[in-house]
């Protein structure tokens, strides 16, 4: 059964994944209304904001745009960066999404901030927890159980990212509008675009909660 369900989300996983490839390189031959890069994007949201604390960054890499906000800075990627396409304009919108979210205390950033050192630490160890747990159920159930709650944690944290994205790109979207960067056809690029991105974090969510279920399935049989 897990097997059947590991290979489904295998396969959606692969065909999100390959949708946002597709999607890229489809909208990043689409030019903003007014050429406006992605960093121009990104540094005059911010602005128009009040987000005065905020960098905006170059790094490299392919759709490793983030926003950090140990460091304050938007960090978007070459092609994002240096990019006067759709594409880019909508990335650099959305990552300084997150930056308006960090600015109005939105709350559930700052829930999934408030996970983000357990997580960090329980990534650390579950692995192991879990195969010694598996390795040791007969004599030491805990152990497995002490594992599964800890990745419970990064489930939680994986589905408490999902309204921090959407409402990111939703913020993104409404202001590519109202400053005029996306209209017609471009504001449905880029509104495309960002549900692309999106599905990624669904597929991720259900991932783990699929994995969650097979360690808990395992604890089961295992106990009885």
């Amino acid at each position: 059964m897990y097997w059947i369900l590991f290979i489904a989300i295998a396969i959606l996983s692969f065909t999100v994944q390959n949708n946002l490839d597709r999607k890229f390189k489809k909208y990043s031959k689409v030019p903003t209304r007014n050429g406006s890069t992605g960093y121009e994007v990104a540094s005059r949201m911010l602005a128009e904001y009040g987000i005065a604390n905020v960098k905006v960054t170059c790094v490299e890499g392919r759709l490793t745009d983030h926003y950090n906000p140990e460091n304050n800075t938007v960090n978007l990627s070459k092609d994002v960066y240096y990019g006067n396409s759709i594409m880019s304009a909508a990335v650099a919108a959305h990552e300084c999404g997150h930056a308006v979210q960090h600015a109005q205390q939105y709350a559930p950033v700052k829930m999934r901030s408030a996970l983000v050192p357990v997580v960090q630490f329980s990534s650390q160890i579950v692995s192991w927890v879990l195969l010694a747990g598996i390795l040791m159920i007969e004599v030491f159930p805990g152990l497995m159980l002490a594992g599964i709650l800890l990745f419970a944690m990064t489930t939680l944290f994986s589905f408490i990212t999902l309204p921090v994205e959407v409402d990111a790109s939703r913020r993104a979207l409404a202001w590519l509008k109202q400053t005029d960067i996306a209209r017609g056809e471009t504001m449905e690029a880029a509104t495309d675009a960002l549900k692309a991105a999106a599905y990624t974090y669904v597929v991720a969510a259900i991932s783990s909660l699929g994995t969650l279920i097979y360690y808990i399935m395992i604890y089961g049989s295992r106990r009885r």
